[in-house]
């Protein structure tokens, strides 16, 4: 089997690309959240693959999958789980709950209310679970793929700012071409595609890349341009919120996996610009915020702001 990080990384690819047709680039930033061992946000309308992607991405990975469903009556101990009396020991026992895996599939995940979607948090920031006095670890590698509809739709509950920084990125998913949704039509002919894909990464081989990722090598000059545009959304007079720290570091932890998955031991511009609006959008707020619902006109402005900092030479 490979060992190389480059013929690894396209393995997975190529798997995930078997079933998910079309959106090679959609696959790529999938892959960099996973590098990087944090979590994406996909985010369209109902029926365009979100949760394909997702599980594409799970089953490509032998390791352990949970789904979890959002909905409006969805509790935190649904995700968590919770303490259950044993009358034989007359004590409570622990119950793990499904964000005990290596990818959880958090589908939905704005259906459900906002209490509920906080019960993800700690496990997504400190990879643990805390519950009656104990902290329970999560298994390495860990990973959250949550989908969401646009907070238009009727139903849905806006992630909580705190709760939206935890992804790396949100991705927007779009509908295919008219040859990719032929090619859809022909393959489904004998049902689900996915349901047939086997794993193409062992949990060893991707805590090996997340490894890797971290020995990426970033220069100064790409560290104060990367700062550059952290300081211009902080700047920016049509935002009320800029870059947080946490995102500061979000785009640099990115850009070290885009670099790997590039099959570079070091970042280049490129590798910031081009994730720049991913990492970014959701983690600024405008002056005009109504509720969310606003995602092409606040990437827009993160295009705009990057495509005015100097590129260093």
């Amino acid at each position: 089997m490979a060992s190389d990080p480059q013929d690894l990384i396209e393995q997975l690819q190529s798997n995930i690309c078997r079933v998910v047709l079309g959106k090679g680039e959609v696959v790529r930033l999938g892959i960099v959240a996973l590098l990087a061992g944090e979590h994406v946000l996909l985010e369209d309308v109902p029926g365009v693959g979100k949760t394909l992607v997702g599980k594409a991405m799970a089953r490509s990975v032998s390791g352990q999958f949970h789904r979890i469903q959002f909905t409006p009556d969805l509790l935190p101990a649904d995700i968590t789980g919770s303490s259950l009396y044993n009358s034989l020991t007359r004590e409570f026992t622990f119950s793990r709950g499904p964000i005990f895996a290596n990818i959880v599939l958090a589908d939905e995940i704005n259906r459900a209310t906002p209490r509920t979607q906080s019960a993800l948090l700690e496990a997504m920031s400190e990879r643990q679970v805390s519950a009656d006095g104990q902290t329970y670890p999560l298994p390495r590698p860990f990973m959250v793929i949550a989908t969401q509809n646009p907070i238009e739709f009727e139903g849905t509950y806006p992630l909580p700012e705190s709760q939206l920084d935890r992804f790396l990125l949100r991705i927007p998913v779009g509908l295919p071409q008219r040859e990719v949704e032929l090619e859809v039509l022909t393959s489904h002919r004998e049902g689900e595609p996915v349901d047939r894909l086997e794993p193409a990464l062992s949990c060893e081989q991707i805590v090996t890349l997340q490894e890797a990722v971290r020995q990426v090598a970033v220069e100064d000059s790409i560290n104060g341009y990367l700062l550059d545009i952290v300081q211009a959304t902080r700047r920016c007079d049509e935002l009320h919120v800029g870059t947080s720290i946490r995102g500061s570091l979000a785009l640099y932890r990115a850009a070290q996996a885009a670099a790997l998955v590039a099959g570079r031991q070091y970042v280049v511009p490129d590798d910031v610009k081009r994730l720049a609006v991913p990492v970014l959008s959701h983690r600024v707020i405008t002056k005009s915020y109504l509720h969310g619902g606003q995602r092409e006109a606040v990437e827009a402005l993160i295009e705009r702001l990057v495509d005015e900092v100097p590129v260093p030479g």
